[in-house]
C-alpha cells in the first residue's frame, strides 16, 4: 500500500476552533509530526495537538521556522525534516503533519510535502483544512470579510511594503499576514491608502495572551510576527449595494 502523509489544519491557536474531521484524523493517527524552531520551544501546532492526542504520539521535527535570511541553512532544515518525516512513513506508513491554520496556505507542510514526494515515491498527499487566522480574526473583532461582488486579497507583508499598498488601493477587503515586525510601514500603507480608520489587527488569536486592537492604534513598534490585520473593503452605500 501506498504511503499517506496527511497535513491536518489545526486553526490559528485555539483548541476549539479544530474541526471535528481534524480531531479524528489526529486521534487515528499513529504518528503526529509538529514542526517547532530549532530553538525548542513549543509552538503552536503543538500545544493545539497536545489537547487532543497523548504525548506519546507526538513527533517534534525542527523546521527553521525563524529563519529570514539564510537560506542555505533554511533549506537544510527542510532536508533534514522531509529525511526524518520520510522514514517515519517508511515505518509507518502513514504520517500526520500539524499545522497553525490551513496547509494550503502559507504552510510549512507544503515544503515538507515537497520533499517527501521525492524521498518517497508513491506517497498520497492529503489535507484537512483548518480555520485561518483571518477567519478567525474577523469573527472575533466583527470585521466583514467580504460583501457582494467585492474581492478578498491576502497579503503576506514579507513581501514588501509595496504589494501591501498595491492590494489596499484596490476596492476590495484586503487580509495582512505576517506583518508584526513591520507595524509601521503598514500602518504608513493604510494612512496613505486612506485604510486606517476602519482596519484591526490581532495577535495570539484564542489564547491568553491574545491582543486585538484598532489599526489606529498601531504606533510603529515592533508585533508578534504573527499579527494578522484585516482591511475593510469601503462600504459606503445601501444594504445589498455590491450584490
Amino acid at each position: 500500500m501506498s504511503s499517506r502523509l496527511i497535513g491536518v489544519g489545526v486553526g490559528p491557536g485555539d483548541p476549539e476552533l479544530v474541526t471535528v474531521k481534524g480531531v479524528h484524523t489526529l486521534r487515528a493517527a499513529d504518528v503526529v509530526v509538529v514542526p517547532v524552531m530549532d530553538t525548542g520551544e513549543r509552538g503552536r501546532a503543538e500545544a493545539t495537538v497536545l489537547h487532543y492526542v497523548p504525548a506519546e504520539k507526538v513527533v517534534r521535527v525542527v523546521f527553521a521556522l525563524n529563519e529570514r535570511t539564510d537560506r542555505a541553512r533554511r533549506e537544510a532544515a527542510w532536508d533534514a525534516a522531509g529525511e526524518r518525516v520520510a522514514q517515519l512513513l517508511r515505518d509507518a506508513g502513514s504520517v500526520v503533519f500539524a499545522t497553525i491554520g490551513d496547509p494550503n496556505v502559507y504552510s510549512t507542510f507544503t515544503y515538507l510535502a515537497q520533499t517527501i514526494v521525492e524521498l518517497v515515491p508513491g506517497t498520497v498527499v492529503e489535507t484537512v483544512p483548518g480555520i485561518t487566522a483571518m477567519q478567525d480574526l474577523a469573527a472575533r473583532s466583527g470585521a466583514v470579510l467580504t460583501e457582494g461582488t467585492e474581492p478578498l486579497t491576502l497579503v503576506p507583508v514579507t513581501a514588501g511594503a509595496a504589494v501591501l499598498k498595491d492590494a489596499l488601493a484596490g476596492p476590495g477587503t484586503v487580509v495582512a499576514y505576517k506583518f508584526g515586525r513591520r507595524a509601521g510601514e503598514v500602518a504608513e500603507a493604510l494612512r496613505e491608502t486612506g485604510r486606517l480608520q476602519d482596519a484591526v489587527w490581532g495577535s495570539a488569536l484564542g489564547l491568553p495572551e491574545e491582543s486585538i486592537r484598532p489599526a489606529a492604534d498601531l504606533d510603529g513598534a515592533p508585533l508578534p510576527y504573527l499579527s494578522t490585520l484585516i482591511a475593510p473593503a469601503r462600504r459606503d452605500g445601501p444594504r445589498g449595494g455590491k450584490l
